[in-house]
């Protein structure tokens, strides 16, 4: 794991990003954050069932995402397919925050919570909680050896109301004015407003670009609804050749998903790169000024030369 993570550092990636399954089920996710939050803003994401058990492995890391989607505890163990899920993430956020962590909460948009969005918002945030946004989406992949998939097509969950995501991206947009801890930018909230207003996407996909994915065994892809390409071992020897240029093309015209992630790291590039974020008062600002040297330059310089 060190020495994928010493290949990730050389090639100038800055922001590393935890996710699953559930990554703290690892064993050895405590080494993983430590050497991890050396070189790279680390962020781990939990459904909020392992970080009261690993609370002591989060303490380097620099963001902690629990997952809850509704202040409604019925309603968000329906969403989560868990009883007791509510629960259980609530006491996780709360203990991490007056412990010091930097914990904050991650909903997933869908037509079953959209309204409450607001609300939720304003909890979270007055408590000095950060929130950042999923949106609901279902894999359409269409490769036979991707690294996971996420859900399945639901009619209960999937956005309908376009209108009233319009509505919702105007509200954060507007809140985001007077309230730093709304942990997404203006832009990409603009960006997903128009893909609501007029079907449009105001981006093009850069994975393998400004974003590629890794999983747990070292597989590489742009992302993860199409094959691996390579391994995090291969991936410094491929970055610059004809056939990886032309892969990054190919993606760039990809229009099969809306996860929030993606479109973000594809509207800024890396996270560091792009100075509204600090203008925009995210909490991480000072890890950006505290991180972004070497590391940055080098990525840069790749970026440019593509």
């Amino acid at each position: 794991m060190k020495r994928g993570l010493d290949i990730l550092k050389e090639l100038g990636v800055v922001d590393l990003v935890l996710s699953g399954g559930d990554p703290l089920l690892r064993e050895d996710i405590g080494e993983i954050i430590d050497y991890a939050s050396q070189y790279f803003i680390t962020t781990v994401y939990d459904n909020g069932s392992m970080a009261l058990k690993k609370i002591d492995a989060l303490r380097n890391a620099d963001l902690v995402a629990i997952s809850i989607d509704s202040l409604d505890p019925k309603k968000n163990d329906y969403l989560r397919g868990v009883k007791g899920a509510w629960r259980t993430a609530m006491e996780a956020v709360e203990e991490l925050h007056n412990q010091g962590i930097s914990v904050g909460v991650s909903p997933t948009i869908s037509q079953f919570n959209l309204h409450e969005i607001p609300d939720f918002t304003k909890y979270f945030t007055s408590k000095d909680i950060p929130v950042w946004y999923c949106l609901y989406s279902y894999d359409s992949s269409i490769g036979q050896d991707n690294l996971f998939k996420i859900g399945k097509k639901d009619d209960q969950f999937t956005i309908a109301d376009n209108n009233a995501m319009v509505d919702l991206c105007d509200s954060l947009i507007q809140m985001k004015k007077k309230n730093s801890n709304i942990f997404m930018t203006t832009k990409l909230l603009k960006a997903i407003k128009n893909l609501y207003l007029t079907g449009e996407r105001p981006w093009e996909c850069k994975a393998f670009q400004n974003f590629f994915i890794i999983d747990n065994v070292g597989r590489v892809a742009g992302c993860h609804l199409h094959d691996p390409t390579t391994t995090i071992f291969d991936l410094p020897r491929i970055w610059d050749t004809p056939e990886l240029k032309a892969l990054r093309k190919q993606y760039s015209k990809c229009t099969r998903c809306t996860y929030m992630c993606y479109i973000f790291y594809s509207l800024h590039g890396s996270v560091l790169a792009n100075i509204q974020v600090a203008q925009e008062q995210w909490k991480n600002a000072r890890l950006i000024i505290k991180k972004k040297p070497t590391a940055q330059l080098r990525w840069e310089r790749r970026i440019a030369q593509q």
